[in-house]
């Protein structure tokens, strides 16, 4: 029987698996993936029932597009070969695309959830273009008919701008290191805006602004950028990064440059508006000196005196007519008295009279010398005529008539019933 080693045996069986599989399309889900440091990928390609090892050299896993994922579904192009030292076979992969989905478009992806997450995107970041901008550089192809649109949409708009063209390759094999290397240069000359872009064309065709290089670029820069790429429709990564997207590469001029005759028109409507407010200004102003020069004059010394004048007429006004509303009064009073006089001193007269006369009779009826009744005296108290009642026993009196004084002491004082 004819033996052969185990490096013979894994030779002829390597033989025949290269032989055999030229070329096989296997379709699969990735797991253990490793990203070596040469630049090797090794992974394993599985489905529920099976997996076979695969390995994916630096030149071909430099072309990928896109980021091998664990659990990613793929298909790959490649070759089945033997691992001698093992004799473990392999497939030897060419390429590896994504199962029902674009390349391009996974990487898009890909590219866009990575720069997100690390705020390439975020808002707050994005910095402010100026209003009148005086020098612009334009970064994109030379011979483009891009160029064209844009220093014909920027000499229509506004002529005192400065344009500097970076031109750069657009599309195809070093194209995102062109471009990110022109933004590097640009950022550094002190220009007020920068300005990427191109015209339409595929996904392919756009792929340089969607390459992280120039995204990094982009978010390093510290003038502010705008993003023209394609058209309408068309989304690169460099839009998201940019501090403006703009639709369109001649759109990008008319929204960075202002309008001259919109310029024109709104230099006319200050003037206007300027008139207006001066006018209104001076008008309000020349009520502010008549109304302070009023006020002046209502506080001026002058004012003051003619006022404090006019005070004392009204005061003397005043006093003159109450002094003769009083010498009025005060005559009336006079009149009324002197009327009233003659009749008053009469009736005063009168009462009088009667009074003297009614005491000249009380005299009569009280003098001694005209009561000489018989049996009767008046009663002589320390020269004062008293009552009998008020005497008191060993009180010492006088009786007087109107011809006799008897002096008589109270020896006994009965009360008569």
């Amino acid at each position: 029987m004819h033996t052969l080693s185990v490096s013979a045996l894994n030779e002829q069986i390597k033989t025949v698996l290269e032989s055999s599989f030229e070329r096989v399309y296997v379709e699969g889900e990735l797991s253990r993936i490793t990203f070596h440091n040469s630049g090797h990928i090794y992974f394993t390609l599985k489905d529920k029932d099976s997996a076979v090892s695969c390995v994916m050299f630096r030149g071909n896993a430099s072309r990928l597009k896109f980021r091998l994922e664990e659990g990613m579904k793929v298909v790959i192009d490649g070759a089945v070969t033997l691992y001698k030292p093992r004799g473990s076979y392999q497939i030897n992969c060419f390429s590896v695309e994504p199962a029902g989905q674009g390349a391009l478009a996974l990487a898009y992806e890909q590219l866009k959830q990575k720069l997100s997450a690390q705020g390439y995107f975020a808002h707050e970041r994005k910095k402010e273009l100026p209003k009148f901008p005086s020098r612009i550089a334009l970064i994109t192809s030379g011979t483009g008919a891009a160029l064209q649109d844009i220093l014909r949409v920027a000499n229509s708009r506004y002529r005192l701008i400065e344009i500097d063209v970076y031109d750069v390759l657009v599309q195809g094999e070093g194209a995102a290191f062109s471009i990110a290397n022109a933004l590097k240069s640009a950022d550094t000359k002190g220009y007020d805006i920068i300005v990427i872009g191109r015209g339409g064309g595929s996904i392919e065709d756009l792929w340089a602004f969607n390459e992280e290089i120039v995204a990094d670029a982009l978010f390093h820069a510290k003038t502010p950028i705008v993003s023209a790429v394609g058209h309408e429709i068309d989304w690169v990564i460099s839009d998201f990064v940019a501090d403006l997207r703009a639709p369109t590469p001649s759109a990008a001029m008319e929204m960075i440059l202002p309008d001259t005759n919109e310029l024109y028109q709104y230099l006319d409507s200050l003037s206007t508006q300027l008139t207006q407010r001066i006018t209104h200004k001076v008008y309000n102003l020349q009520q502010e000196l008549l109304h302070v020069k009023n006020s002046y004059l209502q506080h001026s010394v002058e004012k003051k005196l003619q006022y404090r004048v006019d005070e004392i007429k009204k005061l003397q006004e005043d006093f003159a007519q109450a002094i003769t509303f009083r010498l009025q009064n005060y005559k009336k009073e006079v009149d009324s008295l002197q009327q009233r006089f003659p009749q008053t001193i009469q009736s005063v007269l009168n009462i009088a009279q009667n009074q003297l006369l009614n005491l000249q009779k009380m005299l009569e009826s009280n003098n001694p010398k005209y009561k000489n009744k018989k049996g009767f005296a008046q009663i002589v108290k320390d020269s004062q005529v008293v009552d009998l009642s008020s005497l008191k026993v060993d009180d010492v009196f006088e009786a007087q008539s109107d011809t006799y004084i008897v002096s008589a002491k109270v020896l006994k004082k009965e009360k008569i019933r």
